[in-house]
């Protein structure tokens, strides 16, 4: 009860702009959408494609799954852009590894044991690695084999990578499935191994738990998901799918649908 009651508290002003959303609209504020006010009765918007999860009969009524709403954060300025864009033309793609929004603040020794799974393997290597990419060391950054930014923009870098090694975080999911690319999955926490699963179910990629994740195994994974071309034709095809969906357009079509009936109801009559 003491941590719930502390997650409650901490995660409450996440939501301050839907506060004042609510207060423009004449509506009062909600509860706390995380927790009493997840889901409502008539709609509720299941951002991600139906090949992640399809709908399911003890989902509670209302829920639609729209595929997924795509936010690819801030671009880069251009000088970078120009650097990122020079590394990626310079060779073969490179493995992509990112620890997405969250995991990136505790990825211990990840982004080590990254670089040194890409030299086992023989591959270049993109690291999006936010503060930890200043720990790098500059002599791994020689010949073109290594880059390290802080942030890129997935929907930039992964459609060029040979592999996305990821954390499983429903937002790089997403973009690794958009991607056409095969994944290796390293989830750390809350829904990122539900994630992975099902991308492991899907045929797009495999799976290699945290406390697993060295540069031996993590060299020898990757090898078999660059060596396996039925994953690699999969991943393509699910890519194919999940880029056609329009997740924005039917997260508004369904939001419209509820909302022109009660507009109808309030229209004065002649």
């Amino acid at each position: 009860r003491l941590l719930l009651r502390a997650a409650r508290s901490k995660t409450r002003g996440w939501f301050g702009e839907l506060d004042r959303l609510r207060a423009e609209l004449g509506l009062s504020a909600s509860r706390h959408p995380l927790f009493e006010d997840k889901f409502a009765a008539k709609l509720t918007l299941a951002l991600f494609s139906p090949l992640l999860a399809r709908a399911q009969p003890d989902w509670p009524p209302g829920v639609r799954p729209t595929g997924f709403v795509w936010y690819d954060g801030v671009p880069l300025h251009a000088e970078r852009l120009a650097a990122l864009e020079a590394f990626l033309d310079a060779g073969e793609p490179p493995i992509v590894f990112t620890l997405g929004s969250a995991a990136v603040f505790n990825a211990g020794g990840f982004y080590q044991q990254a670089l040194q799974a890409a030299r086992q393997t023989g591959r270049r290597a993109l690291l999006l690695a936010g503060a930890n990419a200043l720990a790098v060391p500059a002599e791994d950054l020689a010949a073109q084999r290594v880059a390290v930014f802080d942030y890129a923009q997935h929907s930039v870098v992964f459609p060029r990578a040979a592999c996305v090694v990821h954390q499983g975080g429903v937002g790089t999911t997403g973009q690794a499935l958009r991607a056409g690319r095969p994944q290796l999955l390293v989830p750390f926490a809350f829904d990122q191994p539900d994630n992975a699963a099902r991308v492991a179910r899907l045929g797009c990629g495999r799976v290699l738990v945290r406390h697993r994740f060295n540069a031996r195994r993590a060299a020898g994974a990757l090898r078999a998901v660059l060596a396996d071309a039925a994953m690699v034709g999969q991943a393509a095809l699910i890519g194919q799918q999940v880029a056609a969906e329009d997740g924005l357009e039917n997260a508004l079509r369904a939001i419209e649908s509820r909302v022109a009936p009660l507009s109808a109801q309030r229209e004065p009559h002649e």
